[in-house]
């Protein structure tokens, strides 16, 4: 009977709900007084971490970032989907390979369900000066299976 209680207990205390809340809380990946980046994830059964460790208007080719979710699906190959808006146009969509049967990324690459990702390190990306202005970014994460294995709803606010 213990056994019950504790796995209603778990079962309540991470659906979201359980909470009675509708959404995720939005989370503050980072904060400057030029830049400002908030997200909020977009799956209704789990949420994530994630921060960046400066937050400067003009982005360096090597930014670090944090990064850390319990896998609900195995990622032997994992793709990210990003999605950019502004003022409700589509500025640019791409997809990018993150975790290939042949060619893994990152040591995280092939991890099955129920195992914990943490990644805290440099992405790659062309260094670019953020235009003033709010935006709006859809990222996915999702697996060979097309399964997603996080998602996020982030606003960009720079000033």
């Amino acid at each position: 009977m213990q056994g019950l209680t504790a796995a209603l207990l778990v079962w309540t205390l991470m659906s979201p709900q359980g909470h009675g809340r509708e959404a995720w809380p939005t989370h503050t990946a980072c904060r400057d007084e030029s830049l400002q980046i908030l997200y909020q994830s977009c799956d209704p059964l789990q949420d994530f971490g994630f921060s960046v460790d400066q937050c400067p208007k003009q982005l360096k080719p090597n930014l670090n970032i944090r990064f850390g979710i319990i896998l609900r699906e195995g990622i032997e190959e994992l793709f990210l989907d990003v999605a950019l808006f502004s003022k409700g146009l589509s500025i640019l969509n791409f997809s990018y390979p993150i975790c290939e049967v042949d060619l893994p990324k990152f040591s995280f690459c092939g991890r099955r369900k129920g195992e914990q990702i943490y990644y805290a390190g440099p992405v790659n990306n062309p260094g670019f000066e953020i235009p003033e202005g709010e935006y709006q970014v859809l990222l996915e994460l999702y697996n060979q299976d097309h399964s997603t294995v996080a998602c996020a709803n982030a606003t960009i606010l720079c000033f």
